[in-house]
């Protein structure tokens, strides 16, 4: 694993640039986690306070003692954190919207809306606003007002508007350049393009306010260019 970029460390507070393709905690593949890399980078105990998706870069809180990821989690679990994620999209999104739709868990892992039959389903809330549009794609902002698994994608797929690539809810194959608009054959994306842009949490016990951001990722800046040269 190539060295993390960390954002912000201070007040027992930890947030580093989570690269694409690396798993937060130890999973069954038995491959390299980020909580690992930083620990033996560090010499401390880490502790994980959220998590983002495998493919997923960006913003990540970790915690280095034991009170601050307390008052982290409790903040993140009643929605006192705000999150923003920028992802790129199928289709052209024209207008911002708030999606209120209860999720529920489905097959191979996936997570589906709910069907008004379904009392189980999970309330799930997130606001979606255009950035960019293209001719076949769009540059979004999402703020989860929940925290679901898998929500923001498939928010975004209820609304006909599908991560250009997603090998669980949508395209499976890599785009290339010339996908994109572009020439060649290279591969620019080849996971799903969400981002954790930015994180922020208010004064809590112990910890002080703050608010931290994570620059777009390489494949994605490389996206963007490609679709904004196309028009």
């Amino acid at each position: 694993m190539t060295e993390v970029r960390i954002l912000f460390e201070g007040g027992g507070v930890l947030v580093v640039d989570k690269p694409a393709g690396v798993v937060v905690i130890p999973g069954r593949d038995g491959g390299p986690s980020l909580r690992e890399s930083l620990e033996g980078r560090l010499g401390r105990k880490v502790f994980v306070v959220h998590r983002l998706d495998r493919d997923t870069s960006g913003a990540l809180v970790f915690a280095l003692d034991a009170g601050v990821h307390r008052a982290l989690s409790q903040a993140f679990e009643s929605g006192k954190v705000r999150k923003r994620y920028v992802a790129l999209v199928e289709g052209r999104v024209e207008s911002p919207r708030m999606v209120d739709a209860p999720l529920i868990a489905g097959r191979k892992g996936r997570m589906r809306v709910a069907r008004p039959e379904e009392p189980e389903g999970k309330p799930s809330r997130t606001r979606i606003r255009p950035v960019e549009t293209f001719a076949r794609a769009s540059f979004v902002e999402a703020e989860p007002l929940t925290g679901r698994t898998h929500q923001i994608r498939v928010h975004l797929l209820s609304q006909g508007h599908p991560l250009l690539v997603d090998h669980q809810y949508g395209r499976d194959e890599p785009l290339t350049s010339t996908d994109l608009g572009g020439e060649g054959g290279d591969v620019v994306l080849a996971r799903t393009p969400l981002h954790a842009a930015r994180v922020e949490w208010p004064e809590l016990p112990g910890v002080a306010a703050r608010a931290v951001e994570a620059p777009l990722a390489q494949d994605m800046a490389q996206a963007l260019v490609l679709l904004r040269r196309a028009g």
